[in-house]
């Protein structure tokens, strides 16, 4: 299979551009311009793990960020780079300088194969409907970047502070509705799920109890503690396209911020 990877500007006009068959590595040895957005082509079937319409890639997009694999769907995905606010969400070095190293390489049988966290994609954006999994919510505090839905799922586990990377977290806005949703774009076999709240104490309050609810129709109820550290919850296997997080108890706490570090699902491809 062909894959491009491309530095477009914002009229669309590439900067940079590079195809190879499998894998491909791209070189921009330029500095980043507001607008500019990296862009991952699929195409001409020459091989590769599919599921569906679309493609497993493993993805490296900036040195400064860990790769992820994620399922393509659609033949395309584009990352606008970061610039204003969303930069307080990704590392100072990302997307930073006159030097870059950009990869993409069709995912090998045996990453698929591995038991994995599915919710990983530190390239999630509010704007992505093509790389998956993606995280999106029905309400993120004041709009902001740093308390977007992507950032559950980013990878970042640092929980003892708050409004800049790599303190990045979910933030409700107080909001008792609130609940967010992680798409997978395929289906999957869940057998896990886990959450790490955000343990800035005593800014932070926390929440009591969760639900989940999956696509099949089922609904599992997490007991939360009070700790900064990872809380995982054995599930019954099962195959589900997306899974939503929401009746988020507050526990009964002086503070009124409850937030969510990182939310991880672990299972297999089906």
């Amino acid at each position: 299979m062909n894959l491009t990877l491309s530095v477009l500007d914002g009229e669309g006009r590439p900067r940079a551009q590079r195809t190879a068959a499998d894998e491909v590595f791209l070189v921009f040895r330029e500095t980043y311009a507001e607008g500019d957005v990296v862009a991952v082509e699929t195409g001409g079937e020459t091989g590769g793990e599919t599921a569906g319409e679309g493609t497993f890639v493993h993805l490296s997009l900036d040195d400064a960020m860990a790769p992820a694999l994620v399922f393509l769907k659609g033949g395309r995905f584009a990352l606008p780079v970061p610039f204003g606010p969303r930069r307080k969400t990704y590392s100072p070095r990302a997307f930073s300088g006159e030097l870059h190293r950009l990869s993409v390489r069709l995912a090998r049988p045996e990453e698929l194969a591995a038991r994995r966290d599915l919710a990983l994609n530190p390239y999630d954006d509010p704007g992505n409907a093509s790389a998956f999994p993606h995280a999106s919510a029905n309400v993120e505090t004041r709009g902001e970047a740093v308390f977007a839905a992507r950032n559950a799922i980013d990878g970042e586990c640092a929980n003892d502070d708050h409004g800049f990377w790599p303190y990045t977290s979910w933030g409700i806005n107080q909001d008792p509705n609130a609940a967010l949703t992680l798409d997978f774009g395929r289906r999957v076999r869940l057998d896990e799920v886990a959450l790490t709240l955000r343990a800035d104490f005593p800014h932070d309050a926390w929440w009591r109890q969760a639900d989940i609810v999956l696509s099949d129709g089922s609904r599992e109820t997490l007991n939360l503690a009070k700790t900064g550290r990872r809380q995982g919850f054995p599930i019954v296997p099962r195959v589900v396209e997306w899974l939503r997080l929401e009746r988020l108890v507050k526990a009964d706490d002086p503070s009124p911020f409850p937030a969510l570090t990182r939310i991880e699902a672990f299972g297999h491809e089906v």
